[in-house]
């Protein structure tokens, strides 16, 4: 296949190179204009890859930075929850009732024209600067936009699985149980993925206020009060990373939860299969999944016997957002554990 062709398809390890070489090539290109005495571009506008490295030292040292950052994650996670918690119900109720869709449509599509950094003075008078306010705000974020997609996948629903279940006689909730629901939110679980990167906007619009830590507030600090580009770029790059893994999680939830949906058919009727690089990067993730549980249950041993500390490393880390934390991970490892027992039954063969 040529690699112009419009609208082509990569093989997986072609895909891999290219990918892997425009990293490296972004890299060089980075090294050349900012290297030696008198670069194209001065360290002031645009560090060399060697100060941004120093830079993650100097943020672990002087900056909390690990801390900052799990304070980021839950502020994501929590409005994140806050945010799906609110518009899946309500997004139902207008999409699939003509009396609250006649009630609030207009006011759901106008409200995404509200632009967020005008509302932050409104979200500090009503919540204050804590952490309430900070969720609240990115929950708001989220929520406008996910309101109106969850109202546009109902929309969505061919009405041949309607008439499908209208025909067997299925009533209004056998009918959202068995067709709205299941359809809603295997493709939801796409939009989710996607505002992952524009809910990281708002939490450093969020952070900047208060004093309570974070990405954000890092940022501001080594910004504006330091002129600490270097510490900057560093941060942001710490962002990407955490983005790229969550994106990763959520193809691989989305991949155990709807797997219908990667069951793309091939010539002669063979099911796809995953190359090897994404074996290889889906038995990496599992380890880290694993191993962070496995962080998680020391962490949680030692808020009630200290052992590494005199203080829960869990809520040093997480503040507020650590019960909400708390909650996540004991359902993971409980739905973890469940699929162990599950898949040793499943192999345990049946003796008759």
């Amino acid at each position: 296949m040529s690699l112009f062709e419009l609208r082509g398809t990569l093989k997986p390890l072609t895909s891999t190179i290219l990918g892997v070489s425009g990293f490296l090539l972004l890299v060089l290109i980075w090294f050349l204009v900012t290297a030696g005495a008198n670069p194209v571009v001065s360290s002031g506008i645009l560090p060399s890859p060697g100060q941004v490295l120093r830079a993650f030292v100097d943020l672990y040292n002087d900056n909390e930075v690990i801390r900052n950052t799990c304070l980021s994650l839950g502020l994501n996670i929590a409005g994140y929850v806050e945010a799906i918690v609110i518009s899946i119900p309500l997004g139902f109720a207008i999409g699939l009732f003509p009396f609250f869709r006649g009630l609030f449509q207009r006011p759901v599509d106008a409200i995404r024209y509200v632009p967020l950094t005008a509302v932050t003075g409104l979200f500090i008078i009503w919540f204050g600067l804590g952490t309430g306010m900070k969720v609240h705000f990115l929950a708001f974020g989220i929520l406008i936009y996910l309101l109106p997609i969850v109202v546009q996948r109902i929309d969505e629903v061919q009405d041949v699985y309607l008439k499908t279940v209208y025909t067997l006689g299925a009533n209004p909730w056998q009918t959202i149980r068995s067709v709205y629901i299941p359809s809603v939110i295997s493709r939801l679980s796409d939009d989710i993925r996607v505002l992952t990167a524009i809910s990281w906007t708002y939490i450093i619009v969020a952070e900047g206020f208060g004093s309570q830590g974070g990405l954000g507030a890092l940022i501001w600090r080594a910004g504006q009060r330091q002129g600490r580009v270097d510490k900057v770029f560093a941060l942001l790059i710490i962002i990407i990373l955490i983005g790229l893994l969550q994106d990763k999680i959520f193809q691989k939830l989305d991949k155990e939860f709807f797997p219908h949906k990667y069951q793309s058919k091939v010539k002669y009727g063979k099911i796809e299969k995953d190359s090897t690089f994404e074996m290889l990067l889906n038995f990496a993730l599992d380890i880290l999944i694993w191993l962070a549980l496995a962080i998680y249950v020391v962490f949680l041993i030692n808020e009630f016997v200290p052992f590494i500390t005199d203080q829960g490393l869990l809520t040093h880390l997480f503040g507020d957002t650590a019960p909400l934390i708390h909650i996540i991970v004991l359902g993971v490892i409980i739905y973890k554990i469940k699929n162990l027992i599950v898949k040793r039954q499943t192999a345990t063969p049946v003796v008759t």
